[in-house]
């Protein structure tokens, strides 16, 4: 019993490990051809540190992703502790379940894509980063959908791989943004404050204002609602700001704790961002030959708060017992 518990932290450290060794192979091989918009060996990278000729290009920036890797290992570790404890499973988030092990495999997902393209400078490396970005960040998100809309564990592992499935051919075969100024990463943060929001407010005037929601989080972007509404040609994906609203098939049945976990994450990330607004070029912070890389620190603070997040989904508790509770824990059969 208490080895298989701790298969998939086993299998994630097997996965690691190949990565690892494919990684270094390939850059002691030179990587490949650099992406058209890196920039050259000596010069100072879009993240600011100065591009390196050996194996890391940006060395700090590329191992400021050990902390998504270790935040990810650590909640596998947490998930085989449930299970060899057999700590009752409250919600999807305790012990080895479906739902626990994705969002622990998103996180530890963050490290090798970022690795990759910091350490590359390689349009396979950009394509990694950003898949794994959108890996992670649509599992809240689309859990809230579930919760809020009673789907099955089925309909919830589709819609995750049609999402995560499309995005990743998309940005080969189109563009990143699918040519129609569709940032998945960026319209996820929204979508996921929206549905947070309807999961705890689940009355019929605050699923119709909950679009508003997504203005606010805008807002704290830098992004007015004068520059959306005048420049709709980029900004049209408002629409899905009440996408929650139209899924929600009335409250969730669900309450979870916010305090201290779900405004840890919060605080963890807005930190991060604000620190990524200083690692560029033309920021009077940036320090290309620095010891300490604000990108970096980014990296750090974002998997704190993947961990916070963690932690937080796992205070949820079913309010009643009978259809809510079902969306809160869905059923492979359902």
């Amino acid at each position: 019993m208490r080895t298989a518990a701790y298969r998939p932290l086993a299998i994630a450290l097997v996965a690691l490990a190949a990565f690892a060794a494919l990684f270094i192979a390939a850059g002691y091989l030179g990587w490949w051809a650099p992406a058209a918009n890196e920039q050259a060996i000596g010069e100072v990278s879009r993240w600011c540190e100065r591009v390196s000729g050996g194996l890391l290009r940006e060395p700090l920036n590329t191992l400021g992703n050990l902390a998504f890797i270790a935040a990810g290992l650590a909640m596998f570790a947490v998930l085989a502790r449930d299970t060899t404890r057999g700590t009752a499973r409250r919600n999807p988030f305790i012990g080895n379940q479906p739902l626990a092990l994705l969002y622990a495999g998103a996180s530890v997902f963050l490290g090798p894509g970022s690795m990759l393209m910091h350490a590359s400078h390689t349009f396979v490396g950009a394509w990694l980063d950003n898949l794994s970005m959108v890996a992670y960040i649509v599992v809240p998100w689309l859990y809230n959908f579930a919760v809020l809309g009673r789907w099955s564990l089925r309909a919830f592992a589709a819609a995750y791989a049609a999402i995560v499935g499309l995005y990743a051919i998309g940005y080969v075969a189109i563009a990143p943004d699918f040519g129609i100024h569709l940032d998945l990463f960026k319209v996820s943060i929204p979508l996921w404050i929206i549905s947070e929001f309807l999961v705890r407010f689940g009355s019929p005037t605050a699923r119709w204002l909950s679009g508003f929601v997504g203005f606010a989080v805008a807002l704290a972007f830098g992004i007015g609602p004068g520059t959306i509404l005048g420049n709709l040609d980029r900004y049209w994906w408002i629409v899905l700001f009440w996408l929650p609203a139209l899924i929600s098939r009335g409250p969730s049945g669900v309450r979870r704790t916010y305090t201290p976990w779900f405004w840890a994450g919060m605080a963890s990330f807005l930190a991060a961002y604000a620190i990524w607004t200083t690692g560029k070029p033309g920021s009077a912070l940036c320090q290309p030959d620095g010891v300490l890389q604000a990108h970096a620190v980014w990296h750090a603070l974002c998997a704190v708060a993947t961990l916070c997040f963690f932690w937080f989904l796992r205070t949820q508790r079913a309010t009643t017992a009978a259809e809510p509770a079902e969306a809160a824990t869905p059923k492979s059969g359902q």
